[in-house]
């Protein structure tokens, strides 16, 4: 199976950029896309109308946020959001349950300039981690998308000056050691554990990804049980046409 994961920054903008050819030529059988910012409503295209299986979790803001999850197979159950009122009105995460797994497509808060949100962001990693923690109860999970962080020094290109920054703070890369250390890997980086300069997130300023100065903020996480099964994970930054490019999983799912 392959499932790509890909924070498009604005749907309609990428679908006008060609998100379609580019995807199709990745061949998903799942697509995972974060800050969609739109509603199903807004949307009229006849590529996405192709995809049999949908789950839309657009936020309550329009033209904020919002995560959408395009199936080949056919899900057993689908759900939005993490069961928790307080974090589900930003359209921040999309489930589909299947016979072996569970798939969760996730978009992390931002802790904005200055750590402004970091202790919102703080509570949300916690819910998140206790979502993915009761999912794997019952079945192993595959989750990915934006999770807004890089988690190592390896993970950007210029980690001494971003210690107190969003995305690399030590509160936000702490939480998400303990959200690994809750039974999931971290597939690229177990794959390529001493991999540099691989990054799918870039600054429109400064041309900063022209220059390969980046941050690798987009992940696919597997609960333990399920490395085994992992054959490949990768980062398309040849693929523009949003600030992240797309990340994709190939794992063994029967």
């Amino acid at each position: 199976m392959n499932i790509v994961s890909w924070n498009v920054n604005g749907l309609r903008a990428t679908l006008g950029k060609g998100l379609a050819e580019k995807m199709d030529a990745l061949q998903p059988d799942i697509l995972c896309m974060q800050e969609v910012k739109a509603r199903p409503d807004q949307v009229s295209d006849l590529w996405l109308a192709s995809w049999p299986h949908r789950v839309w979790n657009p936020a309550e803001r329009p033209g904020y946020s919002g995560v959408l999850t395009l199936s080949r197979r056919a899900p057993l159950s689908t759900s939005t959001g993490i069961g928790e009122p307080e974090h589900d009105t930003e359209g921040r995460v999309a489930t589909m349950e299947f016979e072996t797994f569970y798939l969760v497509n996730c978009y992390t808060p931002n802790s904005q300039n200055e750590l402004a949100r970091l202790p919102y962001r703080q509570q949300w990693d916690e819910a998140f981690r206790r979502y993915v923690a009761r999912l794997a109860e019952s079945k192993p999970v595959v989750f990915c998308g934006d999770l807004n962080v890089a988690h190592e020094e390896i993970d950007l290109a210029r980690p001494d000056s971003n210690h107190f920054s969003a995305g690399f703070s030590d509160e936000e890369r702490a939480g998400f050691t303990q959200l690994l250390r809750s039974g999931f890997a971290d597939t690229y980086r177990r794959l390529n554990p001493d991999k540099r300069d691989a990054y799918s997130w870039w600054s429109f300023r400064g041309g900063a990804r022209a220059r390969n100065v980046g941050w690798r903020i987009d992940y696919f996480c597997v609960s333990e049980s399920l490395m085994p099964r992992v054959t490949g994970a990768q980062i398309h930054s040849d693929i523009t046409g949003s600030d992240h490019c797309p990340v994709s999983l190939q794992i063994d799912l029967h």
